[in-house]
């Protein structure tokens, strides 16, 4: 026998030792679904680019809610798909809005479940454009208004946070001012604080209908070659009173999802996006990678890299998963 004093496989030769030394530890407690509402009724229409996930109108999503927390999941995310639109995105902060609706449906008949919104104008805006236009560009410091108005009217309609998604300079610290002043000062905002422009989102675009009408989203979204100016977001959405930190997408940014969690002391969330989503189903459906495993493994290197919060759309596949000891 050879003489080793280090032998790692000593920790792996049991399925209940390899469990209780686990580094990286998961539970259905930190997912959170993301979901799409609709105007109309009796709508639960399928995402040709998202199989799996559905656009629901208001009288649809009690049930839908309910599968949601039957799986073990605590917590959703809307995003609104209005009837209409406008240059400045009214529908996002209108209190009959289509969100606001949802939120108050939602509270009424599933209110166990934590409810976030998504603040951002794309989805409503005729332009689709995350902010105000001032001729073909995005008008930071006009936006800013409008993003609080929308934090506001969510939180007033029974949004227990907010999730700002915009990429403005200084909308956390225009949200706080007026949540705050509103008398809602215990409500969290969980800031997107990197969020890339990244091919990644197409599905979701096709979704919600937010692609641009024209140009890109360049001016507001970040590079994906920056790593120094991710830090650069993050610290200032902390110093303006971010209360959770989101990296958007994940799986092609775990680097930067590594180093914030290092550099923080706040919790860090990460949105495993419409396009990773997309390409796992359809690996999957060509037969070319066993779904299951890869919904385990992609989900656990984005908490592995540090990750305390996932938003995914295989989010009541990862609570079973969790629940039969597969991942967590």
């Amino acid at each position: 026998m050879i003489d080793l004093v280090q032998r790692p496989r000593r920790l792996r030769t049991s399925p209940l030792l390899r469990k209780m030394v686990r580094e990286t530890r998961m539970d259905p407690s930190s997912l959170i679904y993301p979901m799409f509402i609709k105007e109309g009724e009796k709508i639960k229409e399928e995402i040709p680019t998202m199989p799996g996930q559905y656009r629901y109108s208001v009288d649809q999503l009690p049930r839908a809610l309910e599968e949601v927390a039957d799986a073990g999941v605590t917590s959703v995310m809307f995003f609104g798909i209005p009837g209409s639109k406008d240059a400045c995105g009214s529908g996002a902060y209108a209190e009959d809005g289509i969100v606001q609706k949802a939120f108050r449906k939602a509270k009424e008949t599933v209110p166990e479940l934590y409810y976030i919104g998504d603040v951002c104008m794309c989805e409503y805006t005729s332009h689709g454009h995350c902010g105000i236009l001032d001729g073909d560009y995005v008008d930071n410091d006009k936006t800013l208004e409008y993003l609080a108005k929308i934090a506001l009217s969510q939180v007033q309609a029974g949004a227990d946070m907010v999730a700002p998604s915009d990429m403005m300079d200084g909308r956390v610290a225009a949200i706080r001012e007026v949540l705050d002043d509103n008398g809602y000062e215990r409500v969290p905002i969980m800031s997107y604080a990197a969020k890339y422009a990244s091919g990644f989102y197409g599905p979701f675009r096709d979704a919600a209908g937010s692609a641009p009408s024209f140009g890109d989203r360049k001016s507001y979204q970040m590079d994906y070659h920056n790593r120094k100016e991710a830090l650069k977001e993050v610290f200032s959405d902390v110093e303006e009173g971010a209360d959770i930190i989101m990296i958007k997408p994940a799986m092609s940014y775990l680097d930067i999802i590594r180093e914030t969690a290092d550099a923080i002391d706040l919790p860090v969330a990460a949105y495993s996006v419409s396009g990773e989503y997309a390409m796992i189903k359809a690996g999957a459906s060509l037969g070319y990678v066993d779904e299951d495993s890869m919904i385990c493994e992609t989900a656990v290197s984005i908490y592995r890299a540090g990750c305390s919060i996932l938003l995914t759309y295989f989010a009541k596949e990862l609570a079973k998963f969790m629940k039969e000891g597969r991942i967590g």
